[in-house]
């Protein structure tokens, strides 16, 4: 393998990108908070919209594991399928990342007030879809992990019937 098929081959989600995103959607929450002069309330159905999202996630992750390990009773997973499923686990990790960001930097802004009603609001609401983000980036990374083909790095004796 050469270093050009090297650098066209697709790598797993690192930690810096992710945490980098992060730290800048806390900038922009922050920055966000402070500006505006009244604080508007945040929706708090993005909670159970991150955390449903985590749990089909997380399903589609362990199905998708076994189909790539050839489990008894499930059969082979496109190659294509998996291309996709790896591309919206990138996705989710680097959305979850800077949402989650942002969320936690309007919290942390808001969290010296917390004696004004809204504003405990906010924080909570924030606080608390910062947290299902996190989820959601976790479950995003193991259906990133899922996607990963024996041999890729991974011993094959991790598979079901080898010796």
């Amino acid at each position: 393998m050469t270093d050009e098929d090297d650098e066209r081959r697709m790598h797993p989600t690192g930690w810096r990108t992710p945490v980098l995103l992060g730290a800048v959607g806390v900038l922009l929450g922050a920055l966000f908070a402070s500006v505006l002069p009244g604080l508007p309330p945040m929706p708090w159905t993005a909670v159970p919209t991150l955390l449903l999202l985590a749990l089909a996630e997380a399903f589609t992750a362990g199905r998708t594991r076994r189909r790539i390990r050839r489990a008894a009773g499930t059969e082979p997973i496109p190659p294509l399928s998996a291309a996709r499923l790896v591309a919206l686990a990138k996705a989710s990790v680097l959305a979850a990342a800077l949402f989650g960001g942002f969320c936690a930097g309007v919290a942390l802004t808001v969290a010296d007030n917390l004696g004004l009603p809204v504003h405990r609001e906010v924080f909570l609401t924030a606080l608390g879809t910062a947290l299902a983000a996190a989820v959601l980036a976790a479950a995003a990374l193991y259906l990133e992990y899922a996607c990963r083909v024996p041999g890729d790095g991974e011993r094959d004796d991790d598979r079901p019937g080898a010796a």
